[in-house]
């Protein structure tokens, strides 16, 4: 994950639950991408740091074990660098500008930058809304890379599966495309081709009904007071069409409701009740913050222990730097003596 910020229930439930049923069956990887977060965030570096530390607390406490798992700061495993200037020299150009996420995040940026001057209503496609607007600051060499970094955090661990949703299967093929690359250029089999581990995971809508994002401030951050959330949960987008208590709305697409089906084990009377105009949105909205409130409680207690020993931290992290970098080192030197920069 990079650490672009807090982590919010988005992140939550979409991928860290996920990895703490991880761990018990596979040998994990988890790092701070503090390299990553530099390639749209280079001029914003003041929190970098203090957004890893704050992310490894979320980790310990949602529940990665680090006697279960690799849990590192990708910056400080070194070879990682090495491999990515090694391989960004193979990897062709027409690889990375055809790469989707590339224009999309592009769009994203430019968008969010000149917020309010866009021409064209929010019904005209972003691209179009766009087009013509350039920004050397935003189409750094890095950010247009970053998928050969990317494939170098998985290749360097010869890792077999990486986890992912349905939906993200074309960022791992850029992987698979420079492993066997590598081998067609040099004859040698260094790296294994990853293969996607498919993984159900909630999705979890923003406050005003968009996806969670920080950059659209409509989250519930991890570890936020309890209090606070409970004032979010009363603020959530419902079925805009309900105009009375007893008034019949749906269901699809009100962030209540997508809230219940994760908290609520009888989501699906609710979603009845709902229909039928049984149950006004305040009184949903305060059963929804009654059956989030023990957990969330739970999750700001033991986060407490965490964050009062730093000590405990660092040597998380000094173990994690250590295994990693022990099992990147014999990658990248294969890597080497295949290209003949070392004999």
């Amino acid at each position: 994950m990079r650490p672009t910020g807090r982590l919010h229930l988005g992140n939550y439930h979409g991928a860290l639950k996920n990895w703490v049923a991880l761990q018990k069956d596979y040998r994990c990887f988890f790092f701070v991408a503090d390299l990553h977060a530099l390639t749209t965030a280079y001029d914003h570096t003041q929190s970098l740091a203090h957004n890893g530390e704050d992310m490894l607390i979320d980790w310990l406490t949602a529940g990665l074990d680090p006697k279960q798992a690799t849990i590192f700061i990708q910056s400080d495993v070194p070879e990682v660098s090495e491999l990515n200037t090694l391989l960004g020299m193979i990897t062709p150009l027409g690889w990375l500008l055809r790469n989707p996420t590339y224009k999309d995040q592009i769009q994203e940026l430019l968008a969010r930058k000149y917020a309010g001057q866009l021409a064209g209503d929010e019904n005209t496609p972003l691209a179009e809304r766009v087009k013509g607007l350039t920004d050397e600051d935003i189409s750094s060499f890095g950010f247009l890379g970053y998928p050969v970094l990317m494939a170098v955090d998985i290749l360097i661990h010869r890792a077999e599966f990486v986890p992912v949703g349905q939906d993200q299967t074309a960022h791992l093929e850029i992987a698979r495309d420079i492993a066997r690359r590598f081998k067609d250029i040099y004859g040698e089999e260094v790296f294994v081709e990853p293969k996607p581990l498919f993984t159900s995971v909630a999705k979890v809508p923003g406050l005003d009904g968009h996806k969670m994002s920080k950059s659209y401030h409509n989250t519930i951050e991890l570890g936020e007071d309890v209090d606070s959330v409970r004032k979010k949960v009363m603020s959530m987008y419902t079925d805009p069409n309900k105009k009375k208590a007893n008034d019949p709305a749906n269901p699809d697409g009100c962030v209540v409701y997508a809230f219940h089906k994760i908290y609520n084990p009888n989501h699906q009377t609710r979603c009845a009740q709902c229909k039928e105009g049984a149950l006004g949105c305040v009184a949903c909205k305060k059963e929804l913050f009654a059956l989030m409130e023990p957990e969330l409680s739970a999750f700001n207690e033991r986060r407490k222990i965490f964050e009062a020993d730093k000590a405990q931290l660092a040597q998380i992290v000094a173990q994690g730097k250590e295994a990693a970098r022990a099992s990147a080192a014999p990658v990248l030197l294969a890597a080497k003596k295949a290209m003949r920069i070392i004999k």
